[in-house]
């Protein structure tokens, strides 16, 4: 009866543990997969703001994130958006750092991610600087979002890229409005 009595008083411990032991898996799971991976090589560049990286070893489609860049029928802005981007990874050998936040993918399948050169620029933010896209952010993936803000300030007070005297006449998400398409 007292082997019985001390099994059952073992009980609630028992379950704490468990309970506490999961809890800290999770936190490390969830910290591991916010942290940037590095040696990740960009394979493609689709537009502005989309890129495919090979990543361990698979392909993936990605798109940036907290930015929106003009779409490739937004003429001339689309195609020198994604020289734009070309040109970046051109000066990084291809080779970038990924790094995910909350949602880690859109409902295209894409992953969501913020790319990192190897002197830790953040390459979301250079584009928006250049004058090459718009403020995009989306809860809960705004974890970037005060340098996006100041990035895109900058680029308007400088008048560069699409904030230029003959500039971008239609925010990209306008522009998908009007032109639905499948997948951007």
């Amino acid at each position: 009866m007292k082997r019985s009595r001390r099994a059952i008083a073992c009980v609630p411990s028992i379950i704490f543990v468990i309970i506490v032991s999961c809890l800290f898996s999770l936190i490390i799971e969830r910290s591991f997969a916010a942290q940037k991976t590095s040696d990740t090589r960009v394979i493609k560049v689709h537009d502005g703001d989309t890129v495919t990286l090979m990543i361990s070893g698979k392909m993936r489609k990605t798109r940036l994130i907290g930015i929106d860049s003009p779409e490739m029928n937004q003429r001339p802005w689309g195609r020198q958006a994604k020289e734009h981007l070309i040109d970046i990874m051109n000066h990084t050998d291809w080779l970038v750092s990924v790094e995910t936040d909350e949602v880690k993918q859109d409902k295209y399948g894409r992953a969501l991610v913020y790319l990192w050169t190897n002197k830790n620029e953040l390459i979301n933010e250079r584009i928006v600087l250049d004058g090459y896209a718009v403020l995009f952010t989306i809860k809960p993936n705004v974890k970037y979002r005060g340098k996006f803000i100041r990035a895109e300030q900058r680029a308007r007070r400088d008048l560069k890229g699409i904030w230029g005297p003959k500039g971008l006449k239609e925010a990209p998400v306008k522009y998908r409005e009007k032109h639905p398409r499948k997948q951007y």
